[in-house]
């Protein structure tokens, strides 16, 4: 690469990818390959191209999991610089440009970020970037299916995706290219030659981008702008202003799948509806009370003034909680796994009637609709599980949410037991230990449960979690 430039003049856009390995529960992601390469703005032609492998600093995180995923293996990077001796390079290539990437804002972002805290180092920040996960999403539709990169190139006919950066980046352009073709050819032809070759949901986008682009400036850049996802729905950030990448992609650092959720209770206001005394069911619903029509799910801010966005799942206008009664536990509390600060995760698995598997199913198919519309590709895990061999009984595992702050493990949660004479509770645990709880949940055991249901889309993997706030165990 040529020497530094001035970065008020750097025009051209960076697209870049990374390759990583594929963590276990609670490792991190190394960085295994960098690449990138510099685009004209104006004419959409490579200008100059950087790739290198990238040696982690523990070879064990090289799994054979990551090694079917990229084809990258301890011998191809035994011998490759570590990312503390190209860090200068990265730095020069993307700070003060315009970034562009497959699912960037989701992933590659992330990476970057963590690769350069890990050597005491601050990122580069780039002035604009360009998600085109998200935009294809919006503006071409789902015509080629999932969107990701594999598919997109072969519904264009490029070429299968190799998952190496450099071979990555140059498909991504092409692939913008050709769906930029489409569309512009699509908006200059009558409807009815391009409604029966496309879905009702890009025509009716493309009518409504034709119908505005009277209004909008001929700067490309400045008037390329992610639509909302509905006309309910939180309008989604402008991809070209990254302003809000330097304190909230920090919050993807720490975070593993299943701790998600519990960690951003801590940070954030809760949508959970918590009564000093919920023997009432304040704010939680009772199944034969939710109404499945109500059911919806929606995008908003991860906090007050955030331009990154999160599912909320509602009944009507209010935060869907549910009250369960009679649970009956089929597997008590499993805890082999553990959180980054060496809590162990908590759940346990509960059998659900006909009515809640509707409920939880309905919930399942509103968040899965909005998350893909919004752009994820991440795989969805339904809330509802049936178990294997017994058709009839199908399941659902419930979460319960670690304290974040101080050293014990103590977990965010009230226990009561019902007195086998009638509706009497009594407090017997706040914030109980893990043996505490997995003296109580055992398998059989019948326990009444006050549940909040919090999406998550976290390293390719999406649903909803159940997550008890507390539980009223049966005499």
């Amino acid at each position: 690469m040529d020497p530094p430039e001035d970065n008020n003049n750097r025009s051209e856009i960076a697209f870049f990818d990374v390759e990583t390995t594929v963590p276990k529960r609670g490792e991190r992601f190394a960085i295994l390959e960098f690449g990138s390469i510099l685009v004209c703005p104006k004419k959409l032609t490579e200008l100059r191209s950087y790739t290198t492998l990238v040696q982690p600093l523990d070879l064990s995180l090289i799994s054979t999991l990551s090694v079917r995923c990229n084809g990258i293996s301890r011998d191809d990077v035994v011998l490759a610089p570590l990312f503390s001796d190209i860090a200068d390079t990265v730095y020069d290539i993307l700070h003060g440009r315009i970034w562009a990437g497959h699912n960037i804002l989701r992933f590659d972002c992330a990476r970057i970020r963590e690769a350069f805290a890990e050597i005491g180092r601050q990122p580069p920040e780039p002035k604009g970037a360009i998600d085109s996960l998200a935009l294809l999403t919006q503006r071409f539709g789902r015509r080629a299916g999932d969107m990701k990169m594999a598919t997109l190139a072969t519904y264009f006919g490029l070429g299968k995706q190799t998952h190496r950066s450099l071979d990555d980046v140059r498909m991504n352009l092409e692939v913008l290219k050709y769906c930029a073709t489409v569309l512009f050819l699509e908006s200059s032809l009558p409807d009815v030659l391009v409604d029966k070759s496309v879905s009702p949901e890009t025509t009716s986008l493309r009518r409504h981008l034709r119908a505005s682009s009277s209004h909008e400036d001929n700067t490309v850049i400045s008037s390329l702008r992610l639509p909302s996802i509905g006309e309910n729905s939180v309008a989604q950030p402008d991809p070209f202003n990254m302003s809000f990448l330097r304190n909230e992609m920090v919050s993807d650092n720490n975070l593993q799948l299943d701790t998600l959720m519990e960690e951003e209770e801590e940070n954030q206001p809760s949508d959970t509806i918590v009564s000093e005394n919920t023997s009432d069911h304040e704010g939680y619903l009772a199944p034969e009370a939710i109404s499945l029509q109500n059911i919806r799910a929606i995008l908003v801010p991860f906090y007050h003034g955030s331009q990154l966005m999160r599912l909320k799942l509602l009944h009507g206008d209010s935060p869907l909680q549910l009250y369960c009664s009679c649970l009956q536990i089929r597997f008590g509390v499993n805890g082999k796994f553990l959180d980054n600060s060496g809590r162990r995760r908590l759940n346990f698995v509960v059998d659900l009637n006909p009515r809640l598997c509707s409920i939880l199913e309905a919930c399942d198919s509103n968040a899965q609709k909005v998350s893909v519309d919004s752009g994820s590709s991440s795989d969805w895990n339904t809330m509802v599980s049936p178990m294997k061999g017994f058709v009839n009984y199908p399941n659902a595992r419930i979460h319960i949410p670690t304290e974040i702050s101080g050293d014990a493990a103590r977990y965010a949660i009230e226990v009561h037991q019902r007195e086998s004479s009638g509706d009497a509770q009594k407090l017997i645990f706040s914030n109980p230990s893990a043996e505490e709880l997995e003296s109580l949940l055992n398998a059989g055991s019948v326990v009444d449960a006050f549940l909040s249901l919090e999406p998550y889309d976290y390293q390719q993997k999406a649903g909803v979690r159940l997550v008890a706030k507390k539980l009223v165990i049966h005499s």
